[in-house]
Parts: structure tokens; C-alpha cells; sequence
């Protein structure tokens, strides 16, 4: 349940502060007219976003049993890869996504309400859809009953907390809130390509490294009340296979290391630079 909400919880922090900045810019400039075409376009990318997960959702239920361990092999895949895609460019973007987004609603502004709608549509599905994937490969890997309350709970805070911002009456420091919170989705992305790997061999595709490194079971067991939680938040088992500690280490090693490393001076000043020129 965890996984999920804090998962939905940064998602949605993320998205939420997309639309309060082209709200607020748009109050600023004078075009609060406008905000019906915002709506708009986040409800036709969350209508996107449901439709993509109940198909697939939909679809993976009619496969035999080995084409749906390589279904969910696949998502957790993708998953993984939109994941990490997304801490890292927000990483990179956080300094100068205000300027940006301020510079793109002038230029839909400057068009029709269409621009408008298609500039917030792809920016809010993009988060919508990166949910999707990662929603799939949490459900069909993990048994917690609780994943989808956990998954409503966090798109709940979401939108008190960017409401909160927009209003100016909660004050976060999202720099700070990006970085942990990405650094908890590196370590549920290296669960969820470990998960992958498992499937992989169940669909009969891979067959190597297949010994058991370890085996805690008898004392941290996977079916325990601590097991069961480290299972749904990091993909934790307690009895792994050779290849699935080889790619959860690989993983975090590629990814933690350059992700927590701090930004050069040049690329911090290039970043910062538009929002300075567009605010």
C-alpha cells in the first residue's frame, strides 16, 4: 500500500504543480478565461489514462499462463523505464520547468484554445500514463489487497497538497520532496525489474543464473507481516535467484550513483537561466 501511494503521491504532486503554474501564470496575465480549456485538457488526459489501464488490464486477462507471465514481464519493463526516466528529468527540469511552461502558454496563448488544451493534455497524460505502467506491474506483482486504496490515497493528497500550493497555503520544499521521493522509486524500480526478470523465466525466455543466492526465509519469511510490506515497497524476497540480485544491484548502482550525485555548477546555472529569463 505504501509503494503505491507514495508512488501516486509524487505523480501527482508533480502533475499538480504543472497545472498550478499555467493557472497561476494564467491569472497573472490576465487569461483566467482560459482555465475552462485547462480542465479540459486534464480530463481528457486522465480519461486517456483509464482507458489505456482498463484495456490493458482487460486485454493481459485473456492470455494463456505463460504469454501473461511475459505480458507482465514486459509492463514491468516499461514501468522501470518510465520510472527512472521520470526522476531524472525532473532532476534536470525542477530549475527551469517554471520558465518553460511559461514560455509554452504564451505560445498557445498566442494561437487557439486548442494549444491551450493539447499543451496541458500532454503534459498531464505523460504523468497519467507513466501511473498506468506503473500501477500494472505493482498489481500483478504484488498480492496487497490494499495497493489500489494506497494508489486513491496518494492521488488524494496530491491534490490537497497542489491546491494547497497554488493558494500559497502550503509551503513544500519540492526540491527536497523530488529528490527522496525519487530516490524511494529508484529502489521500487530495481523490485519491479528484479520481478521482471522472474517472470521472464517463467514465460520459459530466460534460464540462466537461475541458483538461489540466498535464503532468509527463516528469517525475515516474504509471507510475514515485515516481508510482505518490504515485498510490496522494494520488490524484496527471500529466497532469490543469482540473476535477480545481479540486476537489482546493477540497477541501483546505475542509477543512485548519478541520480544523488550533485549537479555540476555549469549545468546548475544553464538550468536555472530560462526560469531567471521567463518569470
Amino acid at each position: 500500500m505504501l509503494a503505491p501511494f507514495l508512488i501516486m503521491l509524487r505523480e501527482g504532486v508533480e502533475a499538480a504543480l504543472i497545472v498550478g503554474i499555467i493557472a497561476s501564470y494564467l491569472k497573472q496575465v490576465g487569461r483566467s478565461d482560459m482555465m475552462p480549456a485547462v480542465w479540459l485538457g486534464i480530463l481528457t488526459a486522465v480519461a486517456l489514462a483509464l482507458f489505456v489501464g482498463t484495456g490493458l488490464q482487460m486485454v493481459s486477462a485473456e492470455f494463456p499462463q505463460k504469454e501473461q507471465e511475459l505480458f507482465e514481464a514486459l509492463v514491468g519493463v516499461v514501468a522501470v523505464a518510465v520510472l527512472t526516466s521520470m526522476v531524472f528529468w525532473m532532476r534536470k527540469a525542477a530549475r527551469s520547468i517554471k520558465g518553460e511552461l511559461h514560455a509554452s502558454v504564451d505560445r498557445a496563448l498566442s494561437g487557439s484554445a486548442f494549444a491551450l488544451i493539447a499543451m496541458v493534455f500532454l503534459a498531464v497524460a505523460r504523468e497519467g500514463l507513466e501511473s498506468v505502467f506503473f500501477l500494472l506491474a505493482i498489481f500483478q506483482q504484488s498480492n496487497d489487497a490494499l495497493a489500489p486504496l494506497g494508489a486513491l490515497l496518494g492521488v488524494a493528497a496530491a491534490v490537497v497538497i497542489g491546491y494547497g500550493i497554488y493558494a500559497g497555503g502550503v509551503r513544500l520544499d519540492l526540491r527536497r520532496f523530488f529528490r527522496w521521493t525519487g530516490v524511494f522509486i529508484l529502489f521500487v524500480a530495481a523490485g519491479l525489474l528484479a520481478n521482471a526478470v522472474k517472470a521472464f523465466h517463467e514465460a520459459g525466455l530466460w534460464n540462466g543464473l537461475q541458483e538461489t543466492a540466498f535464503d532468509i526465509s527463516h528469517i525475515l519469511p516474504a509471507d510475514g507481516p515485515l516481508g510482505s510490506l518490504l515485498s510490496g515497497m522494494l520488490g524484496y524476497r527471500d529466497a532469490p535467484t543469482v540473476g535477480e540480485v545481479i540486476v537489482y544491484v546493477v540497477f541501483l548502482a546505475a542509477t543512485l550513483i548519478p541520480f544523488l550525485a550533485p549537479a555540476s555548477p555549469a549545468t546548475s546555472r544553464a538550468a536555472a537561466r530560462p526560469a531567471r529569463q521567463k518569470v
